[in-house]
């Protein structure tokens, strides 16, 4: 039994009718146009880089440590390439998910044991996401943190009700939160104006030390995300249908297009959230920058209200998206894993708890962001290990089996990902 993902619609109709064109060889279009059809299930997933979690840890490691680690930055975002790849892979490859795969292929209470595991993360991280938009709400408003967390309830819902609609309004209207957040990052860019030199720089590896170090490891520890590998894996599940092998292996190099083009806009925006950070906090003396609502503080005086504004306006956007597509993750894995589902509004309901609670008790919003990347690092290791051990094998992925290099390089990035995040797990329970 597959996911149930958005009903079709007749943009959907027209989307797939000129996939399958362009498969066949008929169409008549060139340039762009003929990618447009394929392009969408990457950028869905790419908004799981740039959430919360994302601006704080950045911003932090621009503030302490100037642009020197913008290379971690590169380095991460080519992992984060690489991996969404092949789990874009497996759902062209094989018309189901990697929870599908894992409950058709492995024993029933391992599966179960998934299942708990994976939601739990996915909780975790729809926890900082919401928080994150309610934040930025509260800052453009001044509204109490309650009450923008009942805004972004609202929007959030909004936002999940275009699945009905089909995969294209969706996409579409994921893309534009993406847009908005790479706008907002451009003006504060262009009011930064950092040095280019010093730029440059940032991409020659180098640590100012150890703290540096164990930055440097929140940021490439965090940046692959559990619950969107699973959730690739069925935004491309049947999306574009494929009659033979050499139509899979174009729409799976169409595909690639779509993951370069979507991870490499979320990299350059965080790459812009450390450059902007190092341009305005480095050597000023200010103490937390990573705290989202010290930024938003510190950037009216130092770059002035617009800075700020379109700094809150890109978390507001971060925090909404990812949250969104943090439900419909959870929605893939209910059923992948276990093989039901609850109403999309009961489980949007669920997960906002946490967030409602937090704010409730009166903790602190920014360290329980932290806090659930901590938890999510507990997943990472669940879906890379089975994602690589599939891949690898051509009686599950026929002609899309990734090729020796692929899997040795996917090996070394898991092992390292995975001890970054035994190393930042153990740092923080310890330290």
């Amino acid at each position: 039994m597959s996911v149930s993902l958005p009903s079709s619609s007749s943009l959907d109709e027209r989307m797939s009718n000129h996939a399958s064109d362009v498969l066949h060889g008929r169409s008549r279009r060139r340039g762009p146009a003929r990618l447009l059809p394929f392009l969408g299930p990457a950028v869905i997933a790419s908004i799981a880089y740039m959430d919360p979690g994302n601006f704080a840890t950045n911003i932090q490691g621009g503030a302490q440590f100037g642009y020197s680690l913008l290379w971690v930055i590169l380095a991460a975002n080519l992992m984060a390439m690489l991996i969404q790849n092949l789990s874009a892979k497996v759902g062209i490859a094989t018309g189901r998910n990697l929870p599908e795969l894992i409950r058709d292929r492995w024993p029933r209470p391992l599966t179960r044991f998934y299942w708990v595991q994976a939601e739990l993360v996915a909780m975790a991280t729809d926890l900082a996401e919401f928080l994150g938009a309610a934040i930025a709400i509260t800052l453009l408003t001044g509204l109490p943190l309650f009450w923008g967390a009942v805004i972004t309830a609202v929007i959030t819902f909004w936002l999940l009700t275009l699945q009905r609609r089909g995969f294209r309004p969706l996409e579409i209207a994921i893309g534009a939160f993406v847009l908005i957040i790479g706008g907002a990052y451009l003006v504060q860019f262009i009011v930064a104006h950092p040095s280019l030199s010093a730029l440059g720089r940032g991409f020659v590896p180098t640590f100012q030390g150890v703290d540096a170090v164990y930055l440097a490891v929140g940021i490439i520890g965090a940046t692959v995300m559990p619950h969107v590998i699973y959730l690739h894996s069925a935004l491309t599940q049947g999306r574009v249908a494929t009659a033979d092998d050499t139509q899979k292996l174009r729409l799976s190099r169409l595909n690639r297009v779509d993951v370069m083009l979507s991870m490499g806009l979320a990299g350059l925006i965080n790459m812009s959230m450390l450059a902007v950070a190092a341009a305005t906090f480095f050597g000023k003396g200010i103490e937390d920058a990573g705290n989202l609502e010290t930024a938003y503080q510190t950037l009216t005086p130092l770059l002035g209200p617009v800075a700020a504004i379109a700094f809150a306006i890109a978390l507001l956007a971060s925090g909404i998206s990812s949250s969104a597509v943090g439900t419909m993750a959870g929605q893939v894995i209910m059923q992948g894993f276990v093989g039901f589902s609850i109403p999309l509004w009961l489980r949007r309901t669920i997960t906002m708890l946490p967030a409602f609670i937090v704010i409730l008790l009166g903790l602190d919003p920014t360290s329980t962001l932290v806090l659930s990347q901590v938890i999510l690092s507990f997943g990472v290791p669940f879906a890379l290990v089975p994602l690589l051990m599939f891949t690898a094998r051509r009686d599950v992925m026929g002609v899309l089996v990734s090729r020796p290099w692929v899997t040795v390089l996917g090996w070394i990035f898991a092992g390292l990902i995975i001890a970054l995040n035994g190393y930042l797990l153990w740092g923080t329970l310890i330290g």
